[in-house]
């Protein structure tokens, strides 16, 4: 088949835009011949390798918002943010009327003028807000969650769910004898990350560690299963990943908590693979995400996850008792001591890691993955 990415800028780094990429190739790689139009282009290099026989359109040499600026009158402006949408998508009809399939990344596109042997498809990589009535123009919504089916089928007939993937799932798996929890993510100042809870969420294990170092009997404390590795809670490290506008201020809630000496600031890094390896535990705690591709990738080096379950996400990664630890959210206690249960426990690491990387190979690996895109593609099951 012949198949044709949308995305609204290809050279920067977002997770619309590295979802498109591994699905481009993925595709290419089972044998379609494919395309991504990227409609503008705010960086010369591109921030994710996209395959050879991959072919890539890019319309405008510019950021959007840059482009945006050269409309200045007010009737420019208006024609920018409503009829030029519409020209644009005009355009890609009349550009690719020979293709198969079109798979919409962004809101630019819409198939207003329609080809009978073209199929659109628009995947939705945000958590449901409002429905937009653009919508309505395309054959079928594929969106990344079940917990959100039943609200999209209130408005659209056709919705399926497909989840994301990773490219390929690593042959490594981490030592789970380290005594490294970690944590990554973008610091902006939403704190959608939840970093600033995970320090209080710290705080409750790092007081439970000095409790169980001054008690008599560590028994009263921690149950006999934990008790083979106490001796080395003290030893356990927070590490977190990221960068932004929020990083100042979690540094110092850090250090007003007294906390320097076993949580690690990390700046962002392209070597994501060594901080995987380096930790035995994965620690997410953001207040809302859509499908968090850091748990998939993270499972796939075999560390058992904890997460808030909110409302999506997390619970379509995560089996809870099984390849990791679901904790009602906010319950900032029940997660301190999850976490603690882990980091008593080697045995209940490795067995919940190796269960988490089976998880991801069944469920978001490409060869599990790309059939769902192709069912997709010939309307089966509709």
């Amino acid at each position: 088949m012949k198949i044709l990415l949308t995305i609204n800028d290809i050279s920067i780094t977002g997770g619309a835009e590295r979802v498109c990429v591994n699905l481009a190739n993925a595709l290419s790689e089972f044998g379609h011949q494919v395309c991504i139009l990227s409609f503008y282009q705010s960086n010369q290099k591109l921030p994710y390798n996209i395959n050879s026989d991959v072919g890539l359109h890019i319309w405008h040499n510019i950021a959007e918002s840059d482009y945006a600026k050269q409309h200045k009158n007010i009737l420019s402006k208006l024609y920018y943010k409503n009829l030029y949408k519409i020209i644009l998508s005009i355009k890609v009809s009349q550009r690719f009327f020979d293709y198969d399939v079109i798979i919409a990344n962004c809101a630019i596109f819409m198939p207003l003028k329609k080809y009978s042997h073209i199929r659109y498809c628009r995947l939705i990589h945000l958590n449901f807000s409002r429905y937009h009535s653009r919508n309505k123009y395309f054959h079928i919504l594929v969106i990344l969650s079940n917990r959100e089916l039943n609200t999209w089928q209130s408005y659209h007939k056709n919705i399926k769910v497909i989840p994301n993937f990773i490219p390929y799932i690593p042959e490594k798996n981490t030592d789970s004898s380290q005594y490294r929890i970690l944590s990554v993510g973008r610091m902006d100042n939403s704190d959608q990350k939840g970093f600033l809870r995970l320090i209080d969420i710290w705080e409750k294990v790092q007081e439970k560690i000095k409790e169980v170092s001054r008690a008599e009997n560590t028994k009263s404390l921690i149950s006999k299963a934990h008790q083979v590795q106490n001796e080395n809670l003290e030893s356990w490290q927070l590490i977190i990943v990221g960068d932004g506008a929020m990083k100042e201020q979690i540094q110092a809630k850090i250090l007003e908590k007294n906390l320097q000496d076993s949580i690690i600031l990390k700046p962002f890094t392209k070597d994501i693979e060594s901080q995987y390896l380096n930790a035995s535990i994965y620690a997410m705690s953001s207040y809302f995400e859509g499908l968090p591709m850091v748990l998939v990738e993270a499972s796939s080096y075999a560390l058992p996850c904890i997460a808030f379950d909110i409302a999506t996400g997390p619970s379509d990664i995560i089996e809870s008792q099984v390849s990791g630890y679901l904790v009602e959210d906010n319950d900032i206690q029940d997660y301190a001591d999850k976490l603690i249960e882990l980091m008593c426990d080697k045995q209940k690491r490795e067995s919940m890691g190796l269960n988490a990387k089976q998880r991801v190979k069944q469920k978001f690996s490409k060869e599990a993955i790309i059939p769902l895109w192709e069912e997709v593609f010939v309307g089966k099951n509709e």
